[in-house]
């Protein structure tokens, strides 16, 4: 019998099982704890998937109240978090900025000592970071650009305050808000993805909670996860124009050169996240006055499809609608972090609850064993 071999990137193996969310890529259908996406895009709020995401189901009226005065409580930090910004530049990368906030908010956290980790100490900290995530995803671009700070507003949704954080303008109309929300919604969680299999593995340590986050923010960093999102936005900016669309892309295939925001490692036939961001993206360009950016999409898309089978991710159709809120596109993958913060915590809490280290094996492909020879003889 031939030895197994390994999987690359650990493709098709069962790494452990949960109960936060399912991928069924049989039905293209994503659910949170057995809720639909689409439907909780529909009839919820961000906020009240966050509460589904980090407890065992949806709010009812009181308990979502609850959970949102909490939020509203604790969305301010520390001043020390501010000064330290103060002490980075514009080069410094949005995501590395993002760790560093929250690492630092892990340090100060008087609660957060090795080994507090039952479910209730993680489901504080996850209150707690859920609360104050847009506070450091706006003001750490912010100061390292040289804009004033934008302290959150109580007053405000989640989704509102985030997007008036950011760019510092309090009058958000409604559907500028709703999507924001919805891509929160769409983003929030997805299975054993690479970010938050790295949140488990470090979490299996019995490490802290805010570690095991540090660590997933390094994991969405890269272009080939969460990075994406700006990938395709500077893509759509490169071509500039529809009539650039066509030879633009079939240039790059040529070349044989990678086009974000297309493809993913479970779907085959379309990521289930994309029709509600798209239609809701297109609804603001057109009330902007803006449609180019759809209409350069929808070219790009087409030859995609059509020429490669490939579908487009959630990447590709949020990409332009956070382009459309004004939001800089450097901010596109901590927004996604922010998010995504809920199903990290959710796996977290999972994972600790009923804990195994987690240390797979590998094959070993190097020399055989070699006798050593003194440096004069080498």
């Amino acid at each position: 019998m031939e030895p197994m071999r390994a999987n690359k990137g650990l493709a098709g193996l069962i790494a452990g099982e949960t109960a936060v969310s399912k991928v069924d890529t049989t039905l293209n259908t994503l659910l949170y704890r057995g809720y639909d996406i689409n439907e909780l895009c529909e009839k919820c709020s961000f906020t009240e998937v966050a509460y589904l995401l980090l407890h065992d189901d949806l709010p009812n009226q009181s308990q979502l109240n609850e959970f949102e005065q909490f939020e509203k409580k604790h969305r301010k930090i520390p001043e020390s978090i501010y000064e330290s910004f103060g002490a980075l530049t514009t080069t410094s990368h949005p995501m590395d900025l993002l760790k560093i906030g929250v690492s630092m908010l892990g340090a100060i956290n008087p609660d957060n000592e090795l080994g507090s980790n039952t479910h209730e100490d993680n489901l504080t900290k996850a209150k707690l970071l859920f609360a104050q995530m847009p506070n450091i995803v706006a003001n750490s671009y912010r100061i390292t650009h040289d804009m004033p700070i934008v302290r959150p507003d109580p007053n405000f949704s989640y989704a509102e305050n985030f997007l008036y954080m950011i760019t510092g303008k309090k009058d958000q109309d409604d559907l500028s808000i709703k999507v924001l929300d919805n891509s929160l919604t769409l983003y929030a969680e997805h299975g054993y993805n690479a970010s938050t299999f790295s949140a488990r593995v470090t979490a299996s340590t019995l490490s802290d909670f805010y570690s095991s986050i540090s660590t997933a923010i390094g994991t969405l960093k890269g272009p080939l996860h969460g990075g994406a999102n700006e990938q395709v936005m500077y893509m759509l900016k490169d071509i500039n124009e529809p009539s650039k669309a066509e030879s633009y892309i079939h240039d790059k295939m040529n070349k044989k050169e990678k086009i974000m925001g297309f493809g993913h490692r479970l779907y085959r036939t379309g990521d289930s996240r994309t029709a509600v961001i798209k239609t809701l993206g297109k609804q603001l360009g057109q009330k902007l006055g803006i449609t180019k950016w759809h209409e350069i999409s929808n070219i790009v898309e087409n030859i995609i499809v059509k020429e490669k089978n490939i579908y487009p991710n959630l990447d590709f159709p949020a990409a332009t609608a956070y382009y459309l809120l004004d939001i800089p596109i450097d901010l596109f993958t901590p927004i996604f972090a922010a998010s995504r913060l809920t199903g990290w915590a959710a796996h977290i809490m999972e994972q600790q609850d009923d804990n195994r280290l987690i240390r797979p094996s590998c094959d070993y492909s190097g020399n055989e064993k070699r006798n050593v020879s003194t440096i004069q003889n080498r």
